[in-house]
């Protein structure tokens, strides 16, 4: 097992990964090169940049992993909005989606905050 996968944050980054794939499966086929694949892209992105920061060697190039993290999770509650908007998501799993998100953003700001400061990890 790798570091990073014992990281609660990256956990719940492959289920919110997950849930993107599960939820945009109903989008329409002329859908997939379009916001399919970019929610898709954007969510896993969240774990994929929280793997890459991991393997840096200070918490600074780590922080930095993170911050793309976390602009990936926006990217998909943007897309959400247009999905939502197109008639492609209904609205419980609209608010699924964002309730996800903000977990994650705020695992991310946690993560961001310890790696910014070690003392208040202790």
């Amino acid at each position: 097992m790798f570091n990073f996968e014992k990281l609660e944050v990256w956990q719940k980054a492959i289920t919110f990964a997950d849930t993107v794939y599960s939820l945009t499966r109903t989008f329409p086929d002329n859908e997939r090169f379009g916001l399919t694949s970019q929610m898709r892209g954007a969510a896993v992105s969240v774990s994929s940049n929280i793997a890459e920061g991991s393997s840096r060697f200070s918490n600074k190039e780590f922080v930095r992993f993170i911050e793309f993290a976390t602009g990936s999770v926006f990217e998909v509650v943007s897309q959400a909005r247009i999905a939502i908007r197109q008639g492609f998501l209904d609205q419980p799993a609209h608010e699924t989606l964002c309730r996800l998100a903000e977990e994650q953003t705020r695992m991310l700001s946690g993560l961001r905050r310890t790696l910014l400061d070690p003392e208040q990890g202790n």
